[in-house]
């Protein structure tokens, strides 16, 4: 049987609903509808069942309708989609990048070709053009100092310096914007590094300013290539509303990285660092945890509305790393206490600690790996050719209220 007390396997609960599975994902991730392991019959302890009462209360509001405006208002938060696009797909807690496994991809292929892939290019030509001897001059007039600036301003002003003669993208050659993108990719690994531009692959300049082995540097190619696109997250979005408008490519990374600076988004590897900080001091993880949630704080890097069976970007990069025994214990008292895994930012601080990478490692090779998404977000906004423009619903006083009083 499918019913198991007051909860139903996913199965029936998406033919009760008749959504589709990451659909369900994102019902329960919004609280609307309650899901626990299934732990008895002959059901799969590692499955999730969901509540039934739930469901049909979702079911209730649908018969009753709900208005445009609202709907539209929950869209903006893990909700349905806002847009059509070709280049990502997450479904059945699995990564896809045009249809291609994101992680099989990172098994075998390098940034640039991933990149180029992303972007509809032939190859990663756009990444074998040389570097022109003025280009590397931008970064030596940022001013006393830049280089002391945290990862995501230096990178932002030194694309703000660059894009002073940067072209709308509206009707550009899409030729020519694949070369601007291999541009500005190597730009922000330039100002990351604190080093001039350079054409050689990325991860072997982040290995060599890192001082990584070969080994250290195929982790880091394997990271920025599961970083590369995560479909409309906020940093991605803000990007393609730029493009929307035919602003410049630099433009559009650079309302990217403008969204990626806030604490929402960009901090999160921060907080993972600061939280194992605290694990390392103690030596004891199940109390740090504890004392996370007696101050009902959430746990950083765990968990993801998107993957409520756990990140895979994370299993994948964490499955590759030496974890001490501490850190082990951390991840399992995680999972045991809070009941989700860990998220692909807590297995970045993980890399960063393997690797014995600076502090700010992780959002670097976020920073990175997700300019090329952006790019490509940028791209195919500009070839649909339409302006992002959504309505307000107005909450505040009405004229005519405002005449009375």
């Amino acid at each position: 049987m499918s019913e198991i007390g007051k909860f139903v396997t996913a199965e029936e609960a998406i033919k009760r609903l008749r959504v589709s599975r990451p659909t369900l994902y994102s019902y329960v991730s919004r609280g609307l509808i309650r899901s626990i392991n299934s732990e008895s019959g002959n059901a799969d302890p590692r499955r999730k069942v969901y509540a039934a009462d739930d469901i049909d209360l979702l079911i209730e509001r649908r018969k009753t309708g709900r208005k445009p405006d609202r709907i539209a208002a929950e869209t903006l938060d893990f909700g349905l989609p806002v847009l059509e696009s070709e280049l990502t797909l997450i479904e059945d807690g699995s990564l896809f990048y045009r249809g291609r496994n994101a992680i099989e991809l990172a098994e075998r292929l390098t940034f640039e070709e991933v990149a180029a892939f992303l972007w509809g290019a032939p190859d990663a030509i756009a990444f074998q053009a040389p570097v022109n001897s003025d280009d590397l001059i931008h970064l030596g007039t940022m001013g006393e100092g830049w280089d002391r600036w945290s990862v995501i301003s230096r990178t932002t002003a030194a694309l703000a310096n660059m894009g002073t003669t940067d072209l709308p993208i509206r009707h550009a050659h899409e030729s020519l914007l694949h070369l601007k993108g291999a541009f500005l990719i190597r730009a922000i690994t330039a100002a990351i590094v604190r080093r001039e531009m350079s054409g050689r692959q990325t991860h072997v300049q982040l290995a060599e300013a890192w001082s990584l082995d070969p080994a250290g540097a195929d982790l880091l190619r394997f990271a920025l290539v599961l970083l590369a696109d995560h479909e409309l997250n906020a940093s991605t979005f803000a990007a393609r509303v730029a493009a929307s408008t035919g602003a410049s490519l630099s433009a559009c990374v650079i309302g990217g990285l403008s969204a990626l600076s806030g604490p929402l988004h960009g901090s999160a590897s921060d907080n993972v660092r600061v939280f194992m900080e605290k694990v390392d001091q103690t030596g004891d993880p199940a109390k740090v945890i504890d004392s996370h949630l007696r101050r009902d704080e959430r746990v950083p890097g765990v968990g993801h509305p998107l993957y409520p069976e756990g990140d895979p970007r994370a299993r994948a990069i964490i499955s590759r790393l030496s974890l001490s025994q501490l850190e082990q214990d951390c991840l399992d008292q995680v999972r045991r206490k809070i009941g989700h895994q860990e998220n692909v930012d807590f297995a970045l601080v993980l890399l960063e600690r393997h690797l014995r990478l600076p502090a700010e490692a992780a959002i670097a090779l976020f920073a990175i790996g997700r300019s090329a998404g952006w790019i490509a977000h940028a791209l195919e906004q500009n070839r649909a050719g339409q302006l992002i423009r959504p309505r307000a619903r107005y909450t505040g006083v009405h004229p005519s209220e405002g005449a009375q009083a």
